[in-house]
């Protein structure tokens, strides 16, 4: 256990050192992740200014309940979710190491390849989240006139395992879409389409609430809001207590769940890998 531990240390600090050797570069990619944000709100702005008003003048124009201060706070908070959840490049990476034969040195030297993986990934979001703190913050400060407020120390304990949770569920299902790859030869069209889903049933393109009742209830059902949506729904307090700890529970079923299957697919892949290239 205690070697386990050690050798999980190490590869967190050598991520670490690893991202910040190009930290200049790393730096820069992460500031221009920011630039949609500001897009994106300009481009809700457009959607409410082209809506009809309502016959009461006074009254705000809403999409469904939402004001135009509402979808800002909630696109801001989506954003924050969607910086624990996104996985760039993990699926994609495994399955890169399995058609050029990369993955071998995973299966003859003692060290797992989800381990590795995992904790690779938190280096980055450990970098990540020191690189974006300030431009986040900006970001908040500049639009604090259309949050909420902050929540109670109950809810705000919910987001932060929700998004704890949602960063799991973001890693294991990026890496259970690259272990398909076992299976596939080329499976660049299938990421693709699986990244666009995800970005879309996320609640990152606008909230699931506009969808219709039918089609809410069966995208509700899968994974992908605890990416995106359901922390952001929680910063907002626009959850029940009920409503919150039901959504913590299926978090962790889907963790659970996610975390069999990825393991299943791995130990199975390997069964069948022939181990070609370099």
């Amino acid at each position: 256990m205690i070697t386990r531990i050690r050798v999980h240390w190490t590869i967190l600090r050598i991520s670490i050192e690893e991202r910040l050797i190009y930290r200049a570069d790393f730096a820069l990619g992460t500031l221009l992740r920011f630039m949609p944000i500001v897009t994106t709100i300009l481009l809700w702005q457009a959607i409410f200014n082209g809506v009809s008003p309502t016959s009461d003048s006074s009254k705000e124009t809403t999409i469904d309940s939402y004001r135009f201060s509402d979808m800002v706070s909630y696109y801001l908070l989506v954003m924050l979710g969607r910086a624990f959840s996104s996985m760039p490049g993990l699926a994609s990476g495994i399955a890169q190491d399995v058609r050029d034969g990369t993955i071998k040195k995973y299966l003859v030297q003692p060290i797992d390849l989800l381990g590795f993986l995992f904790w690779s990934r938190v280096a980055h979001k450990l970098i990540y989240y020191l690189v974006a703190a300030g431009p986040f913050a900006i970001m908040f400060i500049l639009c604090h006139s259309f949050l909420p407020g902050w929540p109670d120390a109950g809810t705000l304990i919910g987001a932060i395992v929700a998004l704890i949770l949602g960063f799991i569920i973001g890693f294991l299902f990026e890496a259970t879409v690259g272990l398909i790859s076992f299976w596939f030869l080329e499976v660049s069209s299938l990421l693709f389409i699986v990244m666009m889903l995800n970005y879309f049933l996320s609640g990152h393109m606008f909230p699931l609430d506009l969808l219709p009742g039918p089609i809410r209830s069966v995208i509700l059902f899968l994974p992908f809001q605890y990416l995106a949506y359901f922390p952001a729904k929680v910063l907002l307090g626009q959850l029940t207590q009920g409503e919150l700890f039901q959504g913590l529970v299926v978090q962790v079923l889907w963790v659970i769940g996610l975390f069999f299957l990825a393991r299943f697919l791995f130990s199975r892949g390997v069964r069948r890998y022939s181990a070609f290239g370099g």
